[in-house]
């Protein structure tokens, strides 16, 4: 588990989001934590920021049966890594790390010190099922993040809890993605968006984090984080993916090389993350070849895909 340091200021700073809405009985309905509860911890600006109302409509301290959970997959940028860090330490709260593994019992206890960094998880799980998640089979939000955090909170007897998700009311998509199946296909768990209850938008998350004494050492390109969750995910719009290999090409190798090696002849579409654009190895020549044609590439790129997994 992620351990408490003493060694840096908390930030009690309390969220500027309409805090009188949030202490009203629609907001105290929507951050209520009265039932066995993990957030789950994404490690983007977004999550954090509901962590810190959730702990301001209660009192600074979430209740026993309420935890906090990071799923890593090995892919994160080391930032997002530090970031937890910062908000466990600052906040004065516990997030419990996880992480997949292929043997039983299916995941296992990490923190900041012994988290994968070179996606050791992700690929784990791709040798395991050999065959690539794509946009259609998105196994690899289920498999290391969504069942891992429910693995956690089971260890602990909860069968039963709640599963609080960092997603804004400018979501749409995502906000009925979740209404239409709160379980998301788990058994036990019903999912709850705080955030969306409230009302809260992009705009009110980058205010928080510009008044803030920390934050994600992550650009932030006309509100959205380019550089957050799996670093080139395969739902990211290719012009941002072409743009952060552009940034570090060392970025590709991985994902190039799972695209590779997989050798499961009874499948067609299997080999590569997706097919309806270039691989990542085509992307990383075509990048290195046009090197000075990417900037910060625009978040409105036409193939980006959302992923109610995986929030900012």
């Amino acid at each position: 588990m992620a351990a408490m340091e003493d060694s840096m200021t908390t930030d009690a700073t309390p969220a500027k989001v309409r805090l009188t809405e949030v202490l009203d009985a629609p907001g105290r309905s929507a951050l209520r934590v009265d039932t066995p509860t993990v957030v789950s911890f994404s490690g983007g600006r977004t999550s954090a920021y509901m962590l810190r109302l959730l702990l301001d409509a209660n009192g600074g301290e979430l209740p026993p049966y309420c935890h906090v959970v990071f799923a890593n997959t090995g892919k994160e940028d080391e930032a997002t890594l530090r970031f937890v860090r910062e908000c466990c330490l600052r906040f004065g709260v516990q997030i419990v790390w996880v992480e997949y593994t292929a043997e039983a019992p299916g995941w296992r206890l990490v923190n900041y010190q012994t988290a994968s960094r070179n996606g050791e998880p992700f690929e784990s799980l791709i040798r395991k099922r050999n065959y690539l998640p794509n946009p259609v089979a998105r196994f690899c939000t289920v498999e290391l993040k969504i069942l891992r955090i429910a693995d956690y909170m089971r260890s602990l007897g909860h069968e039963e809890f709640e599963v609080l998700i960092g997603i804004r009311a400018d979501e749409p998509k995502r906000v009925a993605s979740v209404r239409a199946n709160p379980s998301g296909g788990t058994r036990g768990i019903e999912r709850r968006m705080p955030l969306a209850e409230l009302g809260v938008t992009r705009a009110d998350v980058a205010a928080y984090w510009r008044a803030s004494l920390f934050d994600l050492g992550l650009p932030n390109v006309n509100g959205t984080t380019m550089h957050g969750n799996c670093d080139l995910c395969f739902l990211k719009h290719s012009a941002i993916v072409m743009s952060l290999i552009a940034e570090n090409p060392q970025r590709a190798v991985w994902w190039a090389k799972q695209e590779g090696s997989i050798t499961n002849q009874k499948i067609t579409d299997g080999g590569t993350f997706r097919n309806d654009r270039p691989s990542y190895a085509q992307m990383l020549a075509f990048t290195q070849a046009q090197a000075d044609a990417f900037g910060h590439a625009a978040a409105e790129a036409e193939d980006g895909i959302e992923c109610v997994g995986c929030t900012d």
